[in-house]
C-alpha cells in the first residue's frame, strides 16, 4: 500500500469518527449545521492525496478547520476552488450537497465563483515560493486538523476551539490521532501551524510543552513551529496589503 492509500485510509477513519459526531455537536452546541466535506467531497479530496501525498514532502503544514468558501467546497485544505483547480489539479466532481448543509451555503463545489481568500492566499505564496505544484509537495503537505465544518443558524463560521469542551474532546483526540498518522507515514519531521491554535493541536498531539519539539509515536524528534493565519480577519494577515503575512510565513519554511 503506497503513501496516497495510507493518507487515504487514515482521513477515512477520521471521517467516519466525524460523521458519528455530527448530531452529539447540533443537538449540544451552537453550531446549527455540521458537515463534513471528507465525505461529501471525497471525490476530490482523494484526488489531492492521490496526486500530492506521496511527492516527499517532510514538512506538514496544518490547518484550522474548513470554511464555508474553501474546503467545503474543494475537499482540499485552503481549497479556494480557482487554486484548487489551477494550481492543484484537482478535477470537477459532481458532489452531493449533505441534507442538513446550511441553506445560504450550499455547496456547489468547483463550480463556486467565491474565492476563499485565505486558501488564494495560502496557495498563491506556495506557487510564489516553490515555482510549481511538483516542487511545492516535494517540501510541504497541508492538512486540516479538524476536518468538519461548523456553521451558526447565521451560517457564521465557528472554529472548534469556540465549542465546549465536553462535546469536542473526543473527536479533537481522533483529529490528533489522525495528525499522529500524517506524521508516522509520511515521516513527517517539522509541523508547522497555520495560525496558534492548530500550533496548539500539534503540541497536543505530540506531547510537546509550549515550546519546543514533539515526538511522534515512534519516537522520532518533530520540530513544532507556528506562521500567521492567512485570514482576512486577522490584521497581520493583511497588514501592508498582505506583505508582511507573506514574510512570516516565507520566514517559517526557510526556517
Amino acid at each position: 500500500m503506497d503513501i496516497s492509500e495510507q493518507l487515504a485510509q487514515a482521513a477515512q477513519r477520521l471521517s467516519a469518527i466525524c460523521d458519528d459526531a455530527i448530531p452529539v455537536i447540533e443537538k449540544k452546541t451552537i453550531v446549527a449545521h455540521a458537515t463534513n466535506p471528507l465525505n461529501y467531497a471525497w471525490p476530490h479530496h482523494e484526488q489531492y492525496l492521490e496526486k500530492w501525498g506521496k511527492m516527499g514532502a517532510h514538512t506538514l503544514l496544518l490547518g484550522m478547520n474548513p470554511g464555508p468558501w474553501g474546503m467545503a467546497q474543494t475537499g482540499v485544505p485552503f481549497g479556494a476552488t480557482e487554486v484548487a483547480q489551477s494550481f492543484l489539479g484537482i478535477k470537477p466532481r459532481q458532489l452531493n450537497t449533505p441534507h442538513n448543509a446550511h441553506p445560504k451555503r450550499p455547496i456547489e463545489g468547483m463550480a463556486l465563483e467565491r474565492q476563499e481568500i485565505s486558501g488564494t492566499r495560502l496557495w498563491n505564496l506556495m506557487h510564489q515560493y516553490y515555482g510549481s505544484a511538483e516542487a511545492t509537495f516535494q517540501n510541504i503537505f497541508v492538512v486540516n486538523h479538524c476536518p468538519l465544518l461548523l456553521l451558526g443558524a447565521t451560517g457564521k463560521n465557528i472554529t472548534p476551539n469556540n465549542l465546549p469542551a465536553a462535546i469536542m474532546t473526543p473527536i479533537l483526540k481522533a483529529c490528533d490521532e489522525h495528525l499522529l498518522d500524517v506524521v508516522d507515514i509520511m515521516g513527517i519531521t517539522r509541523i508547522i501551524g497555520v495560525g496558534k491554535y492548530a500550533e496548539q493541536r500539534a503540541r497536543l498531539a505530540l506531547k510537546a510543552g509550549k515550546t519546543g519539539n514533539g515526538t511522534s509515536r515512534d519516537g522520532r524528534i518533530i520540530r513544532i513551529e507556528t506562521c500567521w493565519h492567512p485570514s482576512p480577519a486577522s490584521p497581520l494577515a493583511n497588514r501592508n496589503d498582505g506583505a508582511d503575512w507573506r514574510e512570516n510565513v516565507k520566514s517559517v519554511l526557510e526556517g
